[in-house]
């Protein structure tokens, strides 16, 4: 059966820019796109906003201007924002232990970890101990309570392994004490909703019309997949695999309706490349949200290592700051090894980098196999700084 040909795509594109337009293009033609939208913001000002393709897998529904994905772990940039906005203020200090917000969370040997570690994928919590099935992480109290009572799979503070599900419950938790909102009602009181940016934890019911269909990677990038989970340590198989995700589990009611601040972000990537946009500039729309010092602590590296986690899937070490991956040597976020950002399972991404006044975004609906630096990701990001 012959391909489609490559759908239109629309929006705009600064003429700067139309590398990046070209190889948006080459993404459907090349690199088996569905659909998906790019943006790109430098000194605030839109000089790429594209879109194109389809929302769902029978090709009826064409992706439009303000069609909503779910962007997995690009989530946790906007849910670190939620933390840093609070230590901004005076409400949060990084340097202080977690339990001095969460008194449980001491127990099991955890009462000298930081909120720092927590941000910085250090606190030895990268997955649970015991089996814990899809309904029970809807379950915020049951899942931060078990996390509470969980010893750490390594010495906190010492190295990183990504928590892959369980960040958005660790970081959101003490959003919680300190604000007594969950951090996807924080996050739209105090940044989205004031700011218009469109980007919710979770989906309201409302918004379901216009929310992509997720799609698994095609037959031979599982396979690619399954070998690399083949290799995975136990802490490893714990956070990726406890409980198991994926697109169905994403498409469903259940998932759009739970709080998980660490993969059910919902967006455009116009609003991404605007949350992301705060990281690079500390404000959005010419209004203030991080003071310049604050906006610069969230790239505060906190030492490159082989993750514990991820580590099978990289040939490179790699280093957390306060919350997104600095660029490093090897590139993930452009040639500013000080650039940072968030990958999201699949292949969405956000990205900032305050030497050049930028931010971008990508999102997409068919997953590629790739535990990060997607090659869509990467072409879009070559097209930019190339520009």
């Amino acid at each position: 059966m012959t391909e489609p040909v490559a759908p239109r795509i629309d929006g705009h594109c600064a003429s700067r820019f139309a590398a990046v337009r070209a190889a948006f293009q080459e993404n459907f033609r090349d690199r088996g796109e569905l659909g998906a939208a790019v943006t790109v913001l430098l000194d605030g000002e839109p000089v790429v906003d594209l879109w194109g393709g389809w929302a769902d897998s029978a090709r009826s529904r064409p992706w439009e201007r303000e069609t909503l994905v779910n962007v997995w772990s690009t989530t946790k940039g906007p849910t670190a924002l939620c933390a840093h906005l609070l230590a901004d203020r005076g409400l949060l200090d990084l340097d202080a232990p977690v339990a001095a917000y969460w008194p449980e969370f001491a127990a099991a040997g955890k009462e000298a970890v930081l909120v720092r570690h927590l941000l910085s994928h250090r606190a030895g919590l990268a997955g649970l101990r015991e089996p814990h099935t899809l309904a029970e992480l809807y379950d915020w109290e049951l899942t931060t309570a078990r996390l509470a009572a969980t010893e750490p799979w390594w010495q906190p503070g010492s190295e990183s392994g990504y928590h892959a599900l369980t960040y958005g419950f660790l970081v959101g938790e003490v959003v919680r004490r300190v604000t007594g909102q969950l951090p996807g009602e924080f996050l739209h009181q105090e940044i989205t909703g004031p700011l218009g940016i469109d980007f919710t934890i979770g989906l309201p019911e409302k918004e379901a019309g216009r929310a992509a269909e997720l799609v698994h990677p095609p037959a031979e990038s599982t396979s690619e997949q399954a070998t690399i989970f083949s290799q995975l340590r136990p802490v490893a198989l714990a956070a990726l695999t406890n409980p198991v995700t994926g697109a169905a589990a994403a498409n469903s009611p259940e998932w759009r309706a739970a709080e998980l601040p660490a993969v059910n972000g919902h967006g455009t990537a116009r609003a991404i490349a605007a949350l992301y946009g705060i990281f690079a500039r500390g404000e959005h729309a010419g209004r203030r949200v991080l003071s310049p010092e604050s906006a610069e602590r969230v790239r505060e590296g906190q030492g490159s290592c082989r993750d514990l986690v991820l580590g099978v899937g990289f040939t490179h070490d790699t280093e957390v700051a306060l919350g997104l991956w600095l660029s490093g040597r090897n590139g993930s976020y452009g040639p500013n090894p000080r650039a940072f950002g968030h990958d999201g399972f699949g292949g969405s991404f956000g990205l900032a980098d305050p030497e050049a006044g930028l931010s971008m975004a990508y999102v997409m609906n068919r997953m590629g196999p790739h535990i990060a630096d997607d090659p869509r990701k990467m072409a879009l990001i070559k097209a930019v700084y190339e520009a």
